[in-house]
């Protein structure tokens, strides 16, 4: 396989860049963002996200969630996270990707970015996410990653291995729950090993995070299975409660977001939180913890 970088059109927009390598293809726009606009197998369906009503437009005097990639800031705050980001970004060419550059944040005054490269012979794309702090005063924030992935899938969610109350009487999860977290709701199955959490076009906000040392976060739509990799920091400090990964759901989207750790950032220092993603194609359905552990568990170990 060999990589290629295209500008073309999408979803209205026209000034994008296609990183394929023949079997997976990325989109990137320089028209808003930074944002990553699609990720699909060739010729194939995006499992991100395209919200209705907002593809194609920018200079939008609010807040758009678009769908796709973006790259917000940590703790959650107005306006702070939701700073515009509905003008034209700077996209320029690195070593299998291109990297994207968002001017400073007028409120924030931190500058966002991200670096995306695909790898040539493998399936697998890496976000490298960048915060720079322009301002003249240090800065407490974390990077937060959030991927708004398409309707009707699930997300899979692996738990840690069980220990003996015989061998350790200490807790070894931490989990945030916030004001509307309701697992009672079905789109939530609760098992030993792994959560699974469904989107449903007909219910609304639901919300959970968790302090997630496992590695790994699936995305199961119809047949074609989202893998998204990010690492936890013995000893660091987390947003929110203490959780490097939190998922959101309502009638439109499912979000998988992973966060890096809290840190007090310096005028003109950067802090940067990467992750990988894979596709797997013809992967069966997934209705049970043994399912995972037979379907999904030997591809990641390829």
């Amino acid at each position: 396989m060999s990589l290629s970088i295209l500008k073309v059109p999408f979803n209205g927009w026209t000034n994008n860049y296609l990183l394929s390598n023949g079997q997976v293809e990325v989109v990137i726009t320089a028209d808003v963002g930074p944002r990553i606009l699609r990720f699909g197998f060739k010729g194939g369906r995006n499992v991100l996200c395209e919200m209705p009503g907002q593809q194609g437009n920018s200079g939008e005097k609010d807040w758009q969630i678009r769908g796709g990639h973006r790259l917000w800031l940590a703790p959650e705050a107005k306006p702070w996270s939701y700073e515009l980001d509905n003008v034209p970004v700077n996209v320029t060419p690195i070593l299998d990707g291109v990297r994207t550059i968002q001017a400073p944040g007028k409120i924030s005054g931190i500058q966002k970015m991200m670096e995306i490269t695909l790898s040539p012979k493998r399936n697998e794309l890496t976000v490298v996410h960048l915060l720079k702090n322009t301002g003249r005063k240090a800065v407490s924030l974390a990077p937060w990653a959030l991927t708004v992935m398409a309707k009707k899938g699930m997300a899979i969610i692996p738990l840690p291995a069980k220990i003996a109350h015989s061998q350790r009487l200490t807790h070894n999860q931490e989990w945030s729950i916030w004001g509307y977290t309701d697992f009672t709701d079905p789109r939530w199955t609760l098992g030993s090993r792994y959560l699974f959490f469904r989107q449903d076009p007909r219910r609304g906000p639901n919300k959970l995070g968790i302090a997630h040392r496992e590695k790994w976060i699936g995305y199961l739509l119809d047949n074609t299975l989202f893998v998204k990799r990010f690492d936890w920091v013995d000893g660091a400090t987390y947003p929110d409660g203490g959780v490097n990964f939190e998922t959101f759901s309502n009638e439109d989207i499912l979000e998988l977001e992973s966060l890096g750790p809290l840190v007090r950032l310096p005028p003109g220092r950067t802090v940067c939180h990467q992750e990988t993603w894979q596709l797997f194609d013809k992967v069966p359905a997934i209705r049970t913890e043994a399912d995972v552990d037979r379907k999904i568990l030997p591809l990641l170990k390829k």
